[in-house]
């Protein structure tokens, strides 16, 4: 399979044109348009602090592999 990236802005109309491509003509291509979300990425570098600020709670610090086990489980029995 031969993969082409390009990158291109949507312009006001909301209409791409691709052209140029390495591709035979009637050759069927598949398109995945995947947007770069600058509020998905701050989110997730929000999640990933507070998951470091969770971590170093006292409390995390003196959390057994037994006692998650055993938490885990009991979430996982709906308990």
């Amino acid at each position: 399979m031969l993969a082409h990236r390009r990158y291109v802005t949507i312009p006001a109309s909301g209409n791409v044109v691709l052209e140029d491509l390495p591709f035979r003509p009637v050759q069927q291509v598949e398109v995945v348009l995947i947007s770069d979300d600058g509020e998905r990425i701050a989110l997730a570098s929000r999640v990933l602090a507070l998951f470091k600020e969770t971590q170093a709670l006292p409390e995390a610090t003196t959390l057994t592999d037994a006692e998650i086990a055993t938490e885990v489980d009991a979430v996982r029995d709906g308990r």
